[in-house]
């Protein structure tokens, strides 16, 4: 049996993606509010996924659409406190977990994943991620993987049983996020569920796509990927400051043969900015002193340049794996009208699918326990 899944706040579909790749789902419906993300979403599925989960509109949609499972990396934002006396939920009025939590009461799936960064479990002292596991275990009613409850309804967690990091699940980039399961209480029941939930797994044994990061950066990228001498003079002096006091804070270098291997990047970013900095590569010096037109100075002499997008979307596992198929062709690509920025910033913004489909295997090896596939 094929399980309907729906893709919220889809972005370029990677979550999506990840669950296709098992053969267990099929996707029935989607939601992004991002123009160019929608650009892409639909230019490598087909589908059109604009949608704003925000608005009633959407939220009736949902209901005359059958679905099992419910996917969603939603954005981390602080909660009220003023709401809690009508409950936990209440207090997520007005964010992007509110309008998905409430999607969840009124559909009553059967499995959703959430995905989030791990400061989730930081993010207002803590009030945030507790706020989140009562509403989605004693509102909602489900059992959430890592989460226990004691005869007096009290929930504990470890943070440790919901971040897991890309690095150990076969691509070489240290990005944590955290992945919450839940399962209905009402459709596969509690104690049924106590038994056959498993804690996430922490790494994958059965692909490992690059060795370290050289195996995946593509030499001889084009010019304008390389820093300018004066970019580099300004990322350099910043870094020495902040070595005068101290920090650790400034741009890095990630394959330089002085580093320790294995040799992985620093978490690509929505942001591009800090991203990029924090993931430069050390490349040929063939450009050194080249003039570029949209350059200030001259290329850098060290051949020190930025990681392209193509080399992020290898790091997120869009490329070189999830969308190659069974000729070995790779059938992941941009619209022509997408530029640089937007790349960077979908992939930074982005999940990594190796990650999100060895989930997707649990959801289903769980399901298979309790006899629903």
């Amino acid at each position: 049996m094929v399980l309907k899944m729906i893709d919220l706040c889809a972005g370029i579909g990677g979550i999506r993606r990840g669950f296709e790749l098992t053969g267990e789902f099929k996707n029935v419906c989607s939601a992004e509010i991002d123009q160019f993300a929608i650009k892409t979403y639909k230019h490598n599925f087909g589908d059109d996924p604009t949608g704003d989960i925000t608005s009633r509109h959407f939220k009736d949609k949902l209901k005359k659409v059958d679905f099992d499972v419910l996917l969603a990396g939603f954005p981390c934002q602080a909660f009220s406190r003023a709401g809690n006396q009508k409950g936990f939920m209440d207090a997520t009025r007005g964010t992007i977990f509110f309008d998905i939590a409430e999607i969840i009461e009124e559909n009553k799936p059967s499995v959703f994943l959430l995905e989030n960064v791990d400061n989730l479990f930081s993010h207002d002292k803590g009030n945030t991620i507790s706020t989140i596991m009562e509403v989605l275990v004693h509102e909602l009613d489900y059992t959430i993987i890592g989460v226990e409850e004691d005869d007096l309804g009290n929930l504990t967690w470890d943070r440790s049983s919901f971040i897991r990091n890309s690095r150990n699940f076969g691509v070489p980039q240290n990005r944590p996020r955290v992945y919450i399961i839940g399962f209905n209480n009402r459709v596969y029941g509690r104690d049924n569920l106590l038994e056959a939930v498993e804690e996430l797994p922490k790494r994958r044994e059965d692909i490992n796509l690059y060795n370290d990061l050289n195996d995946l950066i593509e030499k001889g990228a084009p010019a304008k990927y390389y820093l300018a001498e004066g970019m580099l003079n300004t990322l350099e002096n910043h870094r020495n400051r902040h070595s005068k006091k101290g920090n650790g804070f400034g741009y890095m270098v990630v394959n330089d043969p002085a580093r320790n291997s294995p040799l992985i990047s620093n978490a690509v970013l929505a942001t591009g900015g800090s991203g990029k900095e924090r993931n430069l590569i050390l490349d040929s010096n063939e450009f050194a002193g080249v003039h570029v037109s949209n350059k200030q100075t001259p290329i850098n002499s060290k051949g020190i340049r930025n990681m392209t997008p193509r080399e992020w979307g290898k790091l997120q596992g869009f490329i070189n794996y999830a969308f190659v198929d069974k000729k070995g062709h790779d059938q992941f690509e941009f619209p022509k009208d997408i530029s640089d920025t937007q790349k960077y910033k979908q992939f930074g913004n982005a999940v990594t699918i190796p990650v999100i489909e060895s989930m997707a295997k649990h959801i289903v090896k769980i399901l298979r326990k309790l006899g629903d596939i």
